[in-house]
């Protein structure tokens, strides 16, 4: 199933490798806290549920408050 990123059309929609792998990280800690999956997940693990909320489209890159803002932003 990771396969998948290996089409770099995923990873540029992300903004990068790093940007999507911190989508993951976020996405797969909500799940471990509870978080209700987007998809079936019969027989996945918590990474593959993850995997499959982003090939389906069931996730955007969201930034938490304040994040992504420069310091000039944050001031006015």
């Amino acid at each position: 199933m990771i396969d998948v990123f290996r089409d770099d059309e995923i990873i540029n929609k992300f903004g990068g490798r790093f940007k999507l792998c911190a989508l993951i990280q976020r996405r797969w800690l909500q799940l471990l806290q509870g978080a209700r999956p987007m998809v079936q997940t019969r027989g996945l693990t918590d990474l593959e549920v993850v995997v499959k909320e982003i090939v389906e489209g069931k996730l955007d890159m969201e930034l938490p408050e304040g994040e992504g803002k420069s310091e000039d932003e944050e001031q006015s």
